[in-house]
């Protein structure tokens, strides 16, 4: 009987051990059945002078969240899987829908020329990146954004016996992009934009006229300036110019953060009437703030 209850105290003993033997699973992350994501964004891409976002939003399916921080670990945890990330500023005279950007519409200065854009919208910047999310990992991301809205600025130099009669350049540039599908980068719906023009009173543009604007893109088989010149006393009246810049514009959506700067002279033709306008020659500026220095065919 003796040697039966010691047997059982020392199985008994085995037992407890193998059971104290017994331990439970080691994890990386307070997390693992999910993943984690610590999302950089890199904003050296941008025109100089354009200062970084406040804030901006960072979306994935149904999260949404709005950081203000270079870097931010996400107030969600991820199911393993693909995840894709969209992350966008929204400034003024912008919306947001899902993927696509919609600059918003404006009234234009010609009647029966179609639906206008904002000329100054604020800047956009977008970013977009995909990983495949692991369960118990930090996934840490680095997005870099893209600046999504571009300057440029038009010199128009005028030439003959009516320069110093121009009183004032009225026009808008058709086939400006109205939306941006940051998922592709595809540039769509193009409407007009207004051109202001002014006199240039200084520097080494005095005498000609600009205009500057900000756009989205290009968009659509054709970009052209339509514009009327002005004269004093309406003698003589208006005058049509018309130029197409399809040509010159074809890699604006291109480097945004890059201002662009176009010139050309007026040639003037005479008419029975009086006389006709056209540019010729448009030459890029060479000039990261997009005005200053640019000269045309001298």
């Amino acid at each position: 009987m003796r040697n039966s209850i010691t047997l059982l105290c020392i199985w008994t003993a085995v037992l407890l051990l193998a059971g104290c033997d017994v331990k439970d699973p080691i994890y990386n992350t307070p997390h693992p059945d999910k993943g984690q994501i610590i999302l950089t964004t890199d904003w050296m891409r941008r025109t100089t002078g354009v200062d970084i976002p406040a804030n901006y939003t960072v979306a994935s399916g149904e999260y949404m969240a709005t950081v203000s921080d270079v870097t931010n670990t996400l107030d969600r945890l991820f199911e393993p899987g693909v995840c894709h990330l969209c992350v966008y500023n929204t400034p003024k005279h912008i919306t947001m829908s899902g993927s696509v950007a919609t600059v918003a519409g404006a009234s234009g200065n010609v009647a029966g020329a179609g639906p206008f854009v904002q000329e100054m919208p604020d800047w956009l910047f977008t970013g977009v990146t995909e990983t495949t999310i692991e369960a118990d990992t930090d996934h840490t991301l680095t997005v870099a954004m893209q600046q999504q809205i571009r300057r440029l600025t038009l010199f128009i130099e005028p030439t003959g016996n009516t320069t110093d009669r121009i009183e004032r350049i009225e026009g808008y540039l058709s086939g400006v992009a109205s939306t941006l599908d940051m998922d592709n980068g595809t540039h769509g719906t193009p409407l007009n934009v207004v051109l202001a023009f002014a006199k240039v009173t200084e520097g080494a543009n005095a005498g000609k006229w600009a205009a500057t604007v900000r756009l989205l893109g290009v968009a659509g088989e054709q970009q052209k300036l339509n514009a009327k010149l002005y004269f004093a006393g309406g003698n003589p009246g208006p005058v049509t110019l018309d130029s197409d810049l399809t040509t010159e514009l074809a890699a604006f959506n291109a480097d945004k953060h890059k201002p662009l700067a176009l010139g050309g002279k007026i040639v003037e033709t005479p008419t029975e009437a009086d006389f006709s306008a056209i540019i010729t020659d448009w030459t890029p500026g060479n000039s990261e703030e997009g005005s200053a220095g640019m000269e045309t065919n001298n």
